[in-house]
């Protein structure tokens, strides 16, 4: 719409359109026209009443345009970065749904689902799909850490015991599936539709992550080469040498983890740290009350500062 003579066309009262001209109302005040003032314009009662609730509509579309116009433009969110993707399988889930009643069925799985929920988040990975009886997890999106190998490393080892550790009405015992793969991947890109839509991965990393699952046996965590070599002191592993995984045209190698070598993680060390400096603290060690302090605010403080003077 270019001027106010269209607008007056489009609602039907293109005959007061010389009458708005010579009084010079034009689209950008028409918004401040009152019942009076169309009366004065000599407006018709039927026609004013007609004409307020276009300009009213006419208001609503121009707030609804500034609005859009100030919404940021979409961008591309997709990134080139370094992640490590977990696939956790249950083992046995096809034999359990045969003999499984589905209410019991989804009890079990309902279960195994929030096992695998706390485990992940405890080790600051994310949950980016539930597949049934699979879970797809990712480290180091959409935050990374340095030690993003390694946390998905010790997930997948307390995947194993805490779902081997379900209590059930079964008769027998969880056991899961684990195989993790770290490399660059592209991230970000939306797929899907409506409730279907997810974030990718793209790269070779997650299809990696699900061969070596499907590689495992019941109870076992496989993890990449990459993988190994990020996690290298941490953990005993076990060479299964290189195998040939469907995709690969070589063979690929491979490494079970067996446990852990009692190398604390820095995150295991901070905790340890800030548990022993508060209590300390809890005993009246004034300098492990500073030293917390500054753990806690990021920043040194000296026996001689304000913080301390003011605090005391």
């Amino acid at each position: 719409m270019t001027g106010i003579a269209e607008w007056l066309a489009s609602i039907g009262l293109g005959e007061y359109a010389d009458r708005f001209a010579e009084n010079a109302i034009d689209l950008s005040v028409v918004g401040d026209l009152t019942e009076q003032d169309l009366k004065d314009l000599g407006v018709l009662l039927g026609h004013r009443r007609k004409m307020l609730r276009a300009i009213a509509a006419l208001e609503d579309d121009v707030a609804a345009s500034d609005q859009a116009a100030a919404k940021p433009a979409p961008r591309d969110g997709a990134e080139r970065r370094q992640i490590t993707v977990m696939f956790c399988d249950l083992v046995g889930s096809s034999a359990l749904s045969a003999r499984l009643d589905p209410e019991d069925l989804r009890s079990i799985i309902g279960d195994y689902h929030a096992c695998i929920a706390e485990v992940i988040a405890r080790s600051e990975g994310v949950i980016a799909r539930y597949m049934g009886d699979g879970v797809l997890a990712y480290f180091g999106y959409p935050l990374a850490h340095e030690d993003d190998a390694e946390q998905a490393t010790r997930a997948g080892l307390s995947l194993v015991d805490a779902v081997a550790n379900l209590q059930t009405d079964i008769g027998t015992k969880l056991q899961v599936r684990v195989g993790i793969a770290t490399g660059m991947v592209v991230v970000g890109d939306l797929i899907g539709e409506g409730a279907a839509k997810e974030q990718a991965v793209i790269g070779e990393t997650p299809n990696l992550a699900a061969r070596l699952q499907q590689f495992a046996e019941p109870g076992t965590v496989l993890i990449s080469e990459s993988t190994r070599q990020l996690t290298e002191g941490y953990f005993e592993y076990c060479d299964l040498g290189s195998i040939a995984l469907k995709g690969w045209a070589e063979p690929i190698p491979a490494w079970q983890v067996l446990g852990t070598t009692g190398v604390e993680s820095r995150f295991e060390a901070q905790h340890r740290n800030s548990i022993d400096a508060l209590d300390r603290a809890r005993r009246g060690d004034r300098a492990a009350v500073t030293a917390l302090a500054a753990r806690l605010f990021g920043r040194r403080l000296r026996s001689g500062s304000n913080w301390r003077a003011r605090y005391r």
